[in-house]
């Protein structure tokens, strides 16, 4: 049944390519909002944790992500409105540039796609360093690249003078017909610290409440904070859709499932945690590096991913959380792990500085950081052996982003044959038993609910 929606306050963040400054301002524009009293939905157009965790510390609400190559149309508006509930505005942060996605050449994956498919306003973001004039330009290109894109305003990012901004305005605005609603300074005080993977999760910073206030504040000054909020509650109603995925769930299970979560393991979709509870689970969150013992009484062990290699000497030396991790899995726990997860569940990890560290050892093999990046991406997966997520010959999409490489024993089996979206080669991935698996594979349960559903009835084949 198709189903359509009341009037969603909502606005989108893109930019012509990386680095211009996407998550600065949306965490700005988030924050300013929150300190007016809005109650703020974030979002992040495709594959990142670390981004909605930052939306997360400033908003107090649990950023989603929405992603046009791993869910189909109806899908993303699903989620888009399901996270929607009790908030009053929306603020969705778009990924690399506007219309980069999957790497196949279709717009499949790209901010604009969502644009067009949640059709939401977009502003544009653009580096101004080094320019003026030719500001008019781009921006033009980007105006007709996709005229079913709304691009209904721009802010331009490092600005060096008052003078300076007049001249992008004027290029832009006379050139484009799109209004140019402020810029936002040089400032290194502004800008978020990064490391191998992105930006540092706002889990690991102390600074992040008073640096996001000062974004924020520096954002009010600049830009017409007023304007943004009027487009965006110009936005109008959603498209119809028909609901898949929450609405279709008719079985219940009464399972406990502890979910690894601290600095070394904190990369979940908020929705596969949400899609776990409405099926009837009872989640329960541990630290591997800090608690001594799993909880009791869990059917079923979760280990997103993280940075476990920065980690690794404090979690090699909890012995007694180890332990209880080797006793649960004795004992017919059925236990799922993703990149970091996985890392920790195998016997060694060899960190960058070339030291080993003994891991839990539920899985054979040891992974090893290497100095360039191993993974990142899209990639189609099937399944070459049975396993807790699906069958022999099953295939699904998800994405990988990692920079351990993986040396399992020869003659290993392995659950799943993986290939990028614009590339036929395949390689190996996924250690499995009978009720353990541990993969880079980032898994959105919402890309197919068969994923989640074929791991509770692996718990429900072993309690019963």
């Amino acid at each position: 049944m198709k189903h359509t929606t009341s009037n969603y306050p909502r606005i989108l963040i893109a930019g012509t390519n990386s680095g211009v400054g996407k998550t600065t301002i949306a965490l700005g524009l988030m924050s300013v909002l929150v300190e007016k009293g809005y109650s703020v939905q974030g979002f992040k157009v495709g594959p990142d944790y670390i981004d909605p965790s930052h939306h997360m510390a400033v908003t107090g609400r649990h950023s989603r992500n929405l992603d046009t190559w791993l869910m189909n149309r109806d899908v993303c508006l699903e989620l888009f409105e399901r996270a929607l509930a009790g908030s009053n505005i929306a603020v969705i942060e778009g990924v690399m540039g506007l219309y980069d996605g999957c790497l196949d050449g279709s717009e499949s994956g790209s901010t604009a796609h969502l644009a067009k498919i949640l059709d939401v306003p977009t502003i544009l973001i653009m580096d101004a360093k080094g320019m003026s004039r030719s500001a008019g330009a781009i921006v033009l290109g980007y105006k007709n690249f996709d005229r079913e894109v709304k691009i209904q305003g721009v802010i331009v990012n490092r600005v060096k003078s008052e003078r300076h901004y007049a001249s992008l305005k004027k290029s832009i605005e006379e050139n484009c017909s799109i209004p140019v609603l402020g810029y936002l300074p040089f400032d290194e005080a502004i800008i978020l610290p990064e490391r191998h993977m992105g930006l540092i999760p706002s889990v690991e910073q102390e600074f992040s409440k008073s640096a996001y206030q000062k974004i924020g504040n520096t954002l009010s000054a600049t830009v017409d904070i007023d304007k943004l909020i009027s487009i965006a509650y110009a936005s109008g109603g959603l498209p119809m859709f028909e609901k898949m995925v929450f609405n279709k769930i008719k079985e219940k299970v009464h399972f406990r499932i502890a979910v690894a979560v601290d600095e070394a393991f904190n990369f979940y979709y908020q929705d596969n945690l949400d899609l776990l509870e409405a099926y009837g689970v009872e989640l329960t969150y541990f630290s591997p590096m800090y608690d001594k013992y799993l909880p009791a009484d869990i059917n079923g062990l979760y280990i997103g991913g993280g940075f476990p290699e920065l980690h690794a000497a404090l979690l090699a030396s909890n012995s007694t959380m180890k332990e209880s991790i080797r006793k649960a899995h004795k004992n017919g726990v059925v236990i799922y792990g993703e990149c970091g997860g996985m890392m920790y569940l195998l016997e060694q990890m060899v960190d960058f500085k070339k030291k080993t560290h003994d891991m839990c050892g539920i899985l054979k093999g040891t992974t090893m950081m290497e100095n360039r990046r191993q993974g990142l991406g899209y990639i189609t997966v099937q399944a070459v052996n049975n396993n807790l997520l699906c069958k022999k010959g099953d295939v699904f999409k998800a994405h990988e982003f990692h920079w351990s490489s993986l040396h399992a024993p020869e003659g290993t089996p392995y659950a799943y044959t993986i290939s990028k979206c614009d590339d036929k080669k395949h390689r190996m991935d996924g250690l499995f038993t009978d009720r353990t698996l541990g993969s880079y594979a980032h898994v959105h349960f919402a890309t197919d609910t068969c994923l989640v559903k074929n791991l509770l009835r692996k718990m429900e084949s072993v309690c019963f």
